[in-house]
């Protein structure tokens, strides 16, 4: 397994991180309704709720790059320096918008997206 396909596998994952995030501690979770007991939250929950579908929209783009590129044997290196740099975008994405942090977390949202349009030109 390449580095950048370790990457496809963990990015893919860390959505679940921001549902963690969003759900914790559990109380007076509703697990029965859990979309209606999140669109109510407040706070670092609801940021991370949001955080949590723009992570999953990110994906198949940066999963198309990583996937083209290697199929149409891109120097693998840069692949995979590129999807870590992706991968690292997105997990500082996370904390800024749980941090509440906006101009930092469209850089570092700017910067992901970089990295992916970059992986592209490496064909």
């Amino acid at each position: 397994m390449t580095i950048a396909y370790a990457c496809i596998l963990l990015m893919g994952l860390f959505p679940y991180v921001a549902a963690g995030i969003a759900k914790k501690d559990f109380e007076q979770y509703d697990n029965s309704m859990p979309r209606q007991w999140l669109a109510k939250q407040t706070g670092f929950r609801a940021r991370a709720n949001a955080a949590q579908a723009n992570l999953f929209e990110s994906l198949p783009l940066f999963f198309a790059a990583v996937i083209i590129a290697s199929i149409s044997h891109a120097p693998q290196t840069k692949i995979d320096l590129l999807a870590v740099g992706f991968m690292i975008a997105r997990i500082a994405y996370l904390i800024c918008y749980v941090a509440n942090w906006p101009t930092a977390r469209s850089i570092v949202w700017l910067l992901g997206l970089l990295c992916v349009i970059t992986i592209f030109f490496q064909i």
